[in-house]
């Protein structure tokens, strides 16, 4: 029973009172970490940057040696359409894994996530903002790095509105991400006097949407905006075909990319849209692309929950190190803890910090590239940042706070 000889061996380790410089004896911890992130289908944009989080974290928790080793295998979440994550998933759990990160999309999640309770494995997404899952059964082993739509929706609606809007359109995913965030954009938007004047929605899998921009161009709205995912890239040039100002669009977290040459250049320019996350800054971007490039891949063009794929990794680490057990239900009793939210830890960002820390019989309050986090009792995170962009003239994002 490896849960009894971890006890033995801490038992035996409290007796010792080892000194601080071999404090990091006192947990030898193998981490097997799972990702079902979206290699394929509608967010295929947002896997790069979030493998590289993951991979990211595991470099620096094996490099800092103390105590755990950290293992990732990389898989894919597909989408509700390809169905990816329903091979993914049983693999990584028949394989053992203790935790597993993702999927991105809250749709997706959804699918799995009472799978992954079953078997008694933490599940951390690194992107899921459907308001939901605050209140989900889930035995306290699902936790998530991104705010819930609550945030996204409030600072959205309210960016539409002082940005002069009056007359909003909608086009929406219809699935837990769109409902969720459409219905907190317009309690937002028609709170600050605005109106929506049409609000369509669209289903994962469709390909066209010629009915949904018809009702919504027919009221003349100064603005749409597009709570989609890839749907987007089809989307937009069917709004320019239609007559609509493009500059005038507003993107969400599961459309907001950087789309380069991929339309003419000034499509986009003035569009702005929001994405949970602070600013990474290069140095954080750097080591991103040079772990993501080490492995093979090209580099990196999107930054989407990176940090927070990383702190998930970051995060799940300390609560096996706070509980000297990789187990999920263990790890999981220790998540708020390790993240400041019961109060009371030493606040630190470097994971070697940390876990020393951990190790010596203190506690911590990690905070990450991703913000404070400090999760509340249901897994949420209590303290986000969303960052608002512009599009410029080459259909590049600009953040503007």
């Amino acid at each position: 029973d490896p849960a009894a000889d971890d006890d033995t061996a801490s038992e035996e380790t409290q007796d010792d009172d080892t000194e601080a410089t071999g404090a990091a004896g006192e947990r030898d911890l193998t981490l097997e970490v799972g990702t079902v992130l979206p290699q394929t289908g509608a967010l295929a944009f947002l896997g790069p940057p979030e493998e590289a989080g993951v991979l990211l974290a595991e470099k620096h928790i094996n490099d800092a040696d103390m105590g755990i080793t950290v293992n990732v295998t990389l898989g894919d979440s597909g989408d509700p359409d390809n169905r990816a994550y329903a091979t993914t998933v049983p693999q990584l759990l028949n394989a053992g894994v203790n935790v597993i990160v993702g999927a991105a999309s809250s749709g997706v999640s959804k699918l799995f996530i009472d799978e992954v309770v079953a078997a008694d494995t933490l599940m951390i997404s690194p992107a899921n903002t459907a308001p939901e899952f605050t209140d989900w059964e889930d035995n306290d082993l699902y936790w998530r790095t991104a705010p819930s739509d609550l945030l996204q929706g409030e600072v959205l609606g309210n960016l539409i509105a002082s940005d002069g809007v009056v007359n909003l359109g909608i086009i929406y995913l219809n699935d837990a991400y769109g409902t969720g965030l459409e219905a907190q954009l317009t309690e937002t938007f028609e709170a600050a006097n605005g109106t929506i004047v049409a609000s369509e929605s669209y289903n994962a899998g469709d390909t066209t949407f010629d009915a949904q921009i018809s009702s919504v161009m027919a009221q003349n709205p100064d603005a749409i905006a597009l709570i989609t995912f890839e749907e987007a890239t089809t989307i937009i040039p069917a709004l320019d075909a239609a007559g609509f100002d493009t500059g005038s669009l507003y993107f969400v977290d599961g459309n907001l990319s950087n789309y380069g040459d991929e339309f003419d250049a000034g499509l986009l320019e003035g569009s702005k849209g929001t994405q949970p996350g602070p600013d990474l800054g290069d140095d954080f971007r750097g080591e991103l692309n040079d772990v993501w490039t080490a492995a093979g891949n090209d580099e990196l063009e999107d930054w989407n929950y990176a940090a927070e794929s990383y702190d998930a990794v970051m995060l799940s680490a300390l609560a096996a190190l706070a509980a000297d057990s990789v187990e999920g239900p263990d790890m999981a009793a220790k998540m708020q803890e390790v993240s400041g939210g019961t109060g009371g830890g030493e606040k630190v960002s470097d994971f070697a910090e940390a876990a020393q820390i951990i190790v010596d019989g203190g506690v911590v309050d990690y905070d990450g590239p991703s913000g404070p986090i400090t999760f509340d009792e249901n897994g949420d995170p209590t303290e986000a940042t969303i960052g608002i962009f512009e599009y410029d003239g080459n259909n590049e994002l600009v953040r503007q706070n």
